[in-house]
Protein backbone atom coordinates (compact mmCIF):
# COMPACT_ATOMS: atom_id res chain seq x y z
CA UNK A 1 0.00 0.00 0.00
CA UNK A 2 1.48 3.33 -1.02
CA UNK A 3 1.62 6.30 1.33
CA UNK A 4 -1.08 8.04 -0.69
CA UNK A 5 -3.40 5.02 -0.50
CA UNK A 6 -2.73 4.67 3.22
CA UNK A 7 -3.43 8.38 3.79
CA UNK A 8 -6.67 8.18 1.84
CA UNK A 9 -7.80 5.09 3.78
CA UNK A 10 -6.95 6.83 7.05
CA UNK A 11 -8.93 9.90 6.00
CA UNK A 12 -11.98 7.79 5.11
CA UNK A 13 -11.92 5.97 8.47
CA UNK A 14 -11.55 9.04 10.71
CA UNK A 15 -15.31 9.67 10.60
CA UNK A 16 -16.03 6.23 12.04
CA UNK A 17 -13.32 6.63 14.73
CA UNK A 18 -14.74 9.90 16.10
CA UNK A 19 -17.74 8.31 17.94
CA UNK A 20 -15.43 5.75 19.57
CA UNK A 21 -13.08 8.54 20.72
CA UNK A 22 -16.06 10.44 22.13
CA UNK A 23 -17.28 7.33 23.94
CA UNK A 24 -13.86 6.84 25.55
CA UNK A 25 -13.21 10.45 26.56
CA UNK A 26 -16.77 11.78 27.03
CA UNK A 27 -15.52 15.18 25.95
CA UNK A 28 -15.53 16.63 22.42
CA UNK A 29 -12.14 18.38 22.70
CA UNK A 30 -10.45 15.35 24.27
CA UNK A 31 -12.03 13.16 21.58
CA UNK A 32 -10.57 15.39 18.87
CA UNK A 33 -7.15 15.21 20.54
CA UNK A 34 -7.37 11.42 20.85
CA UNK A 35 -8.40 11.08 17.20
CA UNK A 36 -5.54 13.32 16.09
CA UNK A 37 -3.01 11.38 18.17
CA UNK A 38 -4.36 8.08 16.81
CA UNK A 39 -4.05 9.21 13.20
CA UNK A 40 -0.55 10.55 13.87
CA UNK A 41 0.56 7.26 15.46
CA UNK A 42 -1.01 5.25 12.64
CA UNK A 43 0.70 7.33 9.97
CA UNK A 44 4.02 7.26 11.82
CA UNK A 45 3.82 3.47 12.17
CA UNK A 46 2.29 2.68 8.77
CA UNK A 47 5.17 0.31 8.06
CA UNK A 48 3.92 -1.89 10.94
CA UNK A 49 0.49 -2.27 9.35
CA UNK A 50 0.12 -5.58 7.54
CA UNK A 51 -1.54 -5.06 4.19
CA UNK A 52 -4.61 -7.23 3.73
CA UNK A 53 -5.62 -6.99 7.39
CA UNK A 54 -8.38 -4.84 8.83
CA UNK A 55 -7.15 -1.23 8.94
CA UNK A 56 -10.20 -0.08 10.90
CA UNK A 57 -9.57 -2.64 13.66
CA UNK A 58 -5.90 -1.63 13.74
CA UNK A 59 -6.89 2.03 14.19
CA UNK A 60 -9.41 1.15 16.92
CA UNK A 61 -6.67 -0.75 18.76
CA UNK A 62 -4.26 2.18 18.47
CA UNK A 63 -6.95 4.53 19.78
CA UNK A 64 -7.88 2.28 22.69
CA UNK A 65 -4.24 1.76 23.69
CA UNK A 66 -3.49 5.48 23.38
CA UNK A 67 -6.45 6.30 25.62
CA UNK A 68 -5.46 3.68 28.21
CA UNK A 69 -1.85 4.89 28.28
CA UNK A 70 -2.98 8.48 28.68
CA UNK A 71 -5.40 7.55 31.45
CA UNK A 72 -2.77 5.54 33.34
CA UNK A 73 -0.32 8.44 33.05
CA UNK A 74 -2.93 10.80 34.51
CA UNK A 75 -3.68 8.42 37.40
CA UNK A 76 0.02 8.02 38.20
CA UNK A 77 0.38 11.76 38.44
CA UNK A 78 -2.41 11.83 41.02
CA UNK A 79 -3.76 15.11 39.74
CA UNK A 80 -7.13 16.24 38.59
CA UNK A 81 -8.38 19.28 36.73
CA UNK A 82 -10.18 21.87 38.83
CA UNK A 83 -13.15 22.95 36.72
CA UNK A 84 -13.64 26.21 38.60
CA UNK A 85 -12.90 29.54 36.96
CA UNK A 86 -9.18 29.53 37.87
CA UNK A 87 -8.54 26.26 35.94
CA UNK A 88 -5.38 24.96 37.58
CA UNK A 89 -4.05 21.55 38.53
CA UNK A 90 -4.24 20.42 42.14
CA UNK A 91 -2.28 17.59 43.66
CA UNK A 92 -4.79 15.53 45.58
CA UNK A 93 -2.57 12.57 46.47
CA UNK A 94 -2.27 13.43 50.18
CA UNK A 95 -5.97 13.96 50.89
CA UNK A 96 -7.58 10.90 49.35
CA UNK A 97 -9.03 8.30 51.68
CA UNK A 98 -9.46 5.02 49.88
CA UNK A 99 -11.61 2.08 50.85
CA UNK A 100 -10.44 -0.99 48.96
CA UNK A 101 -13.30 -3.25 50.06
CA UNK A 102 -15.29 -2.72 46.86
CA UNK A 103 -12.23 -3.49 44.74
CA UNK A 104 -11.57 -6.66 46.73
CA UNK A 105 -15.16 -7.84 46.20
CA UNK A 106 -14.93 -7.06 42.49
CA UNK A 107 -11.63 -8.94 42.10
CA UNK A 108 -13.07 -11.94 43.94
CA UNK A 109 -16.06 -11.93 41.57
CA UNK A 110 -13.77 -11.60 38.55
CA UNK A 111 -11.60 -14.54 39.64
CA UNK A 112 -14.71 -16.63 40.35
CA UNK A 113 -16.13 -15.82 36.90
CA UNK A 114 -12.82 -16.73 35.23
CA UNK A 115 -12.65 -20.01 37.19
CA UNK A 116 -16.14 -20.92 35.91
CA UNK A 117 -14.98 -20.71 32.28
CA UNK A 118 -14.35 -23.96 30.42
CA UNK A 119 -10.64 -24.64 29.98
CA UNK A 120 -10.92 -24.30 26.18
CA UNK A 121 -11.84 -20.62 26.72
CA UNK A 122 -9.98 -19.93 29.96
CA UNK A 123 -6.53 -21.06 28.77
CA UNK A 124 -6.24 -18.80 25.69
CA UNK A 125 -7.96 -15.94 27.55
CA UNK A 126 -5.54 -16.08 30.49
CA UNK A 127 -2.56 -16.32 28.13
CA UNK A 128 -3.84 -13.20 26.35
CA UNK A 129 -4.30 -11.41 29.69
CA UNK A 130 -0.72 -12.30 30.62
CA UNK A 131 0.50 -10.55 27.46
CA UNK A 132 0.84 -13.31 24.87
CA UNK A 133 0.05 -12.30 21.30
CA UNK A 134 -2.58 -14.21 19.34
CA UNK A 135 0.01 -15.95 17.17
CA UNK A 136 2.03 -16.98 20.25
CA UNK A 137 -1.07 -18.47 21.85
CA UNK A 138 -1.91 -20.28 18.61
CA UNK A 139 1.61 -21.73 18.45
CA UNK A 140 1.68 -22.84 22.10
CA UNK A 141 -1.78 -24.43 21.99
CA UNK A 142 -1.33 -25.77 18.45
CA UNK A 143 -4.55 -24.10 17.26
CA UNK A 144 -5.41 -21.94 14.25
CA UNK A 145 -5.19 -18.23 15.05
CA UNK A 146 -8.87 -17.76 14.17
CA UNK A 147 -9.83 -20.35 16.79
CA UNK A 148 -7.73 -18.56 19.39
CA UNK A 149 -9.35 -15.21 18.60
CA UNK A 150 -12.81 -16.78 18.70
CA UNK A 151 -12.21 -18.46 22.07
CA UNK A 152 -10.88 -15.25 23.59
CA UNK A 153 -13.91 -13.39 22.23
CA UNK A 154 -16.27 -15.98 23.71
CA UNK A 155 -14.45 -15.84 27.06
CA UNK A 156 -14.86 -12.06 27.14
CA UNK A 157 -18.53 -12.37 26.26
CA UNK A 158 -19.11 -14.96 29.00
CA UNK A 159 -17.25 -12.84 31.54
CA UNK A 160 -19.24 -9.78 30.55
CA UNK A 161 -22.46 -11.71 31.10
CA UNK A 162 -21.21 -13.17 34.38
CA UNK A 163 -20.11 -9.77 35.66
CA UNK A 164 -23.09 -7.79 34.38
CA UNK A 165 -23.73 -6.44 37.89
CA UNK A 166 -20.65 -4.20 37.41
CA UNK A 167 -21.82 -2.66 34.14
CA UNK A 168 -22.57 1.05 34.34
CA UNK A 169 -26.17 2.02 33.77
CA UNK A 170 -26.55 4.81 31.20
Amino acid sequence: MTTLEFSYSLYKLTKSLKPFALKLTRDMDDADDLLQETVLKAFTNKDKFTEGTNLKAWLYTIMKNTFITSYQRMVRRGTFVDTSDNLHFLNSGGTVVENRALGAFAMKDIHTAIDKLDDVYKTPFMMHVRGYKYHEIADKLDLPIGTVKNRIHIARKLLKEGLSIYQAKN
